[in-house]
């Protein structure tokens, strides 16, 4: 079973999921980054891959994004960063980035490494969910990879059913149509959104993203979805205050 599937199982809300760019702050960081967040008591993992031009990243992202490709990081080096340290953690890890540098670096071969390195999940939200179905699930498949998609406050009814169909794990739950970054609350309109999925009673859990910025906007999140995907704050926070276990791990105890 995929361990996405087990964590939805064992834990029926709250979920906290942690997003981090690869090579942040520095080109070494990300093997130390992943273990003081699963010892801290993050629930889930999302590993940025940093690309030149990451267009639904907000400018902390998009700042850790150019960092990380001066420091040197790219998806083969990542690779071999993740190699050993599933044997050391059991909360699910995920993949996000953007579809160019995958494709450059060969799908069949990403998906191959993804599963070799323990990765569970991928997001990459310029996958079409047509195209990832008539390219891609099969490889997927075979590697026992779920292709994470993405919600927006703009999905019709009609959309929301197919994207659902098609997913595995858990659907990404965009709480606007806006970039990445922190936000004062949410609105009535994105309340009205996210209410209006949950009462669609889906196949797929869901975890609300972009907007999380403090336990106010987390637990907001949570009453309205199985839980919530923190990343803006968190790489701010390893930009000011490093990345060090008691560092990470007042940072996860601030959600909770």
């Amino acid at each position: 079973m995929n361990r996405i599937d087990k964590l939805f199982q064992n834990r029926q809300g709250d979920i906290l999921s942690v997003f981090f760019t690869a090579g942040y702050p520095n080109l070494d960081s990300t093997g130390e980054i992943i273990m003081n967040l699963a010892k801290a008591g993050a629930d889930m993992i999302e590993i940025g891959m940093p690309f030149s031009d990451p267009l639904a990243d907000g400018p902390v992202i998009q700042g850790s994004s150019r960092k990380a490709l001066q420091n040197g990081m790219s998806i083969k080096l990542l690779f071999k960063q993740l190699d050993g340290i599933r044997d050391r953690i059991t909360i699910p890890m995920l993949l996000m980035g953007y579809i160019n540098p995958v494709l450059k670096f060969g799908m069949e071969n990403f998906c191959r490494k993804c599963s070799e390195t323990g990765i569970d999940g991928i997001i990459i939200p310029d996958l079409p969910p047509d195209i990832f179905m008539d390219q891609f699930s099969g490889l997927f498949e075979k590697h026992n990879l779920y292709n994470i998609q993405l919600v927006t406050p703009q999905s019709d009814f009609e959309r929301i059913r197919m994207i659902d169909s098609v997913s595995k794990g858990f659907l990404y739950l965009v709480s606007s149509f806006s970039v990445t970054g922190r936000k004062e609350g949410f609105t009535e309109y994105q309340m009205s959104y996210f209410k209006r999925i949950r009462d669609m009673n889906l196949k797929n859990p869901g975890l609300i993203g972009f907007g999380i910025s403090d336990k106010r906007t987390f637990k907001e999140a949570c009453s309205m979805a199985q839980g919530a995907i923190i990343g803006s704050a968190f790489v701010r926070m390893l930009n000011e205050d490093g990345s060090g276990f008691e560092t990470i791990r007042a940072f996860v105890d601030r959600f909770r």
